[in-house]
């Protein structure tokens, strides 16, 4: 008998640490999301214009980007066909 009273004290304890611990955490959400809200409110949004200056930069810089690496590309090839002219006419 005795031991069914502890199993069922230890039961109860268990809820209530739950119930607790259900509190502190609806609490700690409740604090995040507050603390997420005022953070929004302190970040400064780019214009449209700003904006579009910005995303015109990052396209050029693609463009000019992706047209150094193809001069470089040919460059190599141009290289390499030069060498394997040269080796071909040395060595038969």
């Amino acid at each position: 008998m005795t031991v069914g009273v502890k199993v069922m004290e230890e039961k109860k304890a268990e809820k209530a640490t739950t119930a607790i611990t259900s509190r502190a955490t609806a609490k700690k959400s409740q604090s995040y999301l507050s603390e997420i809200k005022s953070e929004f409110s302190k970040i400064t949004w780019t214009d449209k214009d700003e904006l579009a200056f910005y995303t015109k930069l990052v396209v050029g810089a693609t463009f000019v980007s992706g047209v150094a690496v193809y001069v470089v590309d040919l460059s190599i090839r141009a290289c390499l066909t030069s060498l394997e002219t040269i080796v071909k006419f040395i060595f038969g």
